[in-house]
C-alpha cells in the first residue's frame, strides 16, 4: 500500500506587487491555517515518510509546518521546480519517480493542478480545493511507478474553516 497526501500550499499574501508569483509568503490566514492542518494531519494518525514541495515559497513554507508537525527537519523536504503550478500528468509523474522505500508521501502544490487532480481520483468532483486544503489518495501497489487514476482513490479530504 502506498498513500500520497495532496497538500494545497496555504493562502497566500497578495499584499506586495514587487515580488514574483513565484515568491509570494504566506499571509495572517495561511500562517494561521498551516500548522493548524499539519497538526490536525498528525493527530489522525498520518505518518509522513517524505515530503516533495513546489520551489514557490508559499508551498515550501506550508510543506515547513508538516515537515515540523511530524518531527522531520526542514532539509530534509525535497523541492521540485516541475511541480510549480503543475498540470495533473507531471504531479502523477512526479509521484511515480518515488523513491519505492517511502510508503506515505505529502506533495504540496497549487491550483487548478490539484483541484483537477482531485477530481481524476474520484466520481465526487469539486470545483475548487481550497488553500491548505487536503486529500489523502491510497493505491494497493507495491511501487510508486504503478500510482495512477483506476488503480488509486482517495480516502479522506479535508480543508481548515474558512472566515
Amino acid at each position: 500500500m502506498k498513500t500520497v497526501i495532496f497538500v494545497r500550499h496555504a493562502k497566500s499574501s497578495w499584499s506586495d506587487f514587487s515580488l514574483s508569483d513565484h515568491d509570494r509568503p504566506l499571509d495572517e490566514r495561511g500562517l494561521r491555517d498551516a500548522p493548524h492542518m499539519a497538526a490536525r494531519l498528525h493527530e489522525n494518525g498520518i505518518r509522513l515518510d517524505h515530503l516533495l514541495s513546489s520551489t514557490a515559497k508559499r508551498a515550501l513554507s506550508t510543506a515547513r509546518y508538516f515537515a515540523s508537525a511530524q518531527g522531520i527537519s526542514e532539509s530534509d523536504i525535497e523541492t521540485e521546480k516541475e511541480l510549480y503550478h503543475a498540470y495533473p500528468d507531471t504531479i502523477i509523474d512526479q509521484v511515480q519517480m518515488l523513491d519505492d522505500r517511502y510508503k506515505c508521501v505529502a506533495l504540496f502544490g497549487h491550483n487548478p493542478g490539484y483541484t483537477e487532480l482531485y477530481n481524476l481520483f474520484t466520481n465526487d468532483l469539486i470545483d475548487n480545493l481550497p488553500t491548505c486544503g487536503v486529500f489523502k489518495v491510497e493505491a494497493d501497489i507495491e511501487t510508486w511507478i504503478d500510482f495512477r487514476p483506476g488503480k488509486a482513490r482517495i480516502t479522506d479530504y479535508f480543508y481548515p474553516k474558512q472566515g
